[in-house]
C-alpha cells in the first residue's frame, strides 16, 4: 500500500479539544492539512478566531466552536451537531488541559504538604473529568457507526514519577492512561480504537508558556531529556496522523511516549 493511502484522512471528520494552541493546534493542523474536516474546540475565543482564519486561508475545512469543556452540555451539543452535519465522526482528540502548577523540585508551592485542594479539584475537572467526557461522547457517536479513533493526550508524568510536574497533573494523567486502556477493551468489538499520546516537554501555552519564558525552567526540562532539548509541537504531528488514520488500524489500548527518550531512563 502506498504511503499516501496508508495515512489517508482525506474526507474524514475529526474533533479536537484545546485546538487553538499547542499540541491541540498541531493535531488539528495535521488532520486539516491532509484533507480532514476538523471541529476546533477551545475556550480561548481570540486564539480560536485567529487560528481558524489562518487555517481557512490555507484551504483547510475547519469549524470553530467556543466551549469550556467542563460544560458537558455545551461539549455534547458541539460534538453531536458536528457529527450530524458531517454524517459521522472518524476521530476525536481529547486534548484540552491545564497545568497544576510547578513540581516540588522547582518550587515549594509544589510540595506535598502545600497542595492547594481547590486548585487540585479545578485541574482534575479539566484534565481528567472533561477529557473523559470527551471520550464518552466520542464513544457514543462512534459505537453505532462501528468505527472510529479516540486519542487522549496523556503525559509521561502519568507513566512514572516526574518531579518537575505537579501532583494533580501527574494524578490526572495517570488516571487518563488507565481509562484509555479500559475503554479500548470495551470498544474494540465495535472497531473503535482508543489510544493515548504521552508527551514529554513541548513548547506550548500550558503554564502560560513558562518553558518559553523562563530559561532556567527550560534548561531543567531539557536536561531531563536524553535528546537534550524541548520539542516543538510540529514533532507530534506524525504520531497523531498515525493514530487517526488506517496506518494505526491494529493499535488500541496503547499509551505511546513521545518524549525524547525520557521514559527510557
Amino acid at each position: 500500500m502506498r504511503l499516501e493511502r496508508l495515512f489517508d484522512v482525506n474526507g474524514a471528520s475529526a474533533a479536537v479539544t484545546g485546538a487553538a494552541s499547542g499540541l491541540g493546534l498541531a493535531f488539528a493542523e495535521v488532520l486539516a492539512e491532509n484533507g480532514a474536516s476538523v471541529l476546533l474546540i477551545d475556550i480561548d475565543a481570540v486564539a480560536l478566531e485567529r487560528e481558524t482564519a489562518r487555517l481557512r486561508g490555507a484551504g483547510a475545512d475547519v469549524e470553530p466552536q467556543i466551549v469550556d469543556i467542563r460544560d458537558f452540555e455545551a461539549l455534547d451539543a458541539a460534538m453531536g451537531a458536528f457529527a450530524r452535519r458531517r454524517g459521522r465522526l472518524d476521530s476525536v482528540f481529547a486534548n484540552a488541559g491545564t497545568t497544576g502548577g510547578p513540581g516540588f523540585v522547582t518550587s515549594d508551592e509544589g510540595r506535598l504538604e502545600n497542595i492547594d485542594y481547590e486548585a487540585f479539584q479545578r485541574v482534575l475537572a479539566i484534565n481528567l473529568n472533561a477529557n473523559v467526557r470527551t471520550m464518552s461522547i466520542a464513544a457514543q457517536l462512534m459505537r453505532p457507526q462501528r468505527r472510529g479513533a479516540i486519542v487522549a493526550t496523556a503525559s509521561i508524568a502519568g507513566l512514572r514519577a516526574d518531579p518537575m510536574c505537579s501532583y494533580v497533573y501527574a494524578a490526572a494523567k495517570a488516571a487518563l492512561c488507565n481509562i484509555v486502556r479500559q475503554s479500548a477493551i470495551e470498544l474494540a468489538p465495535f472497531n473503535v480504537r482508543v489510544n493515548a499520546i504521552a508527551p514529554g516537554p513541548f513548547f506550548t501555552n500550558i503554564a502560560q508558556g513558562r518553558l518559553g519564558r523562563d530559561p532556567e525552567i527550560a534548561r531543567l526540562f531539557a536536561q531531563s531529556v536524553p535528546l537534550g532539548r524541548i520539542a516543538d509541537p510540529v514533532e507530534i504531528k506524525g504520531l497523531a496522523l498515525l493514530l487517526a488514520s488506517g496506518a494505526g488500524s491494529f493499535m488500541t489500548g496503547a499509551v505511546i511516549p513521545i518524549d525524547g527518550g525520557s521514559s527510557a531512563k
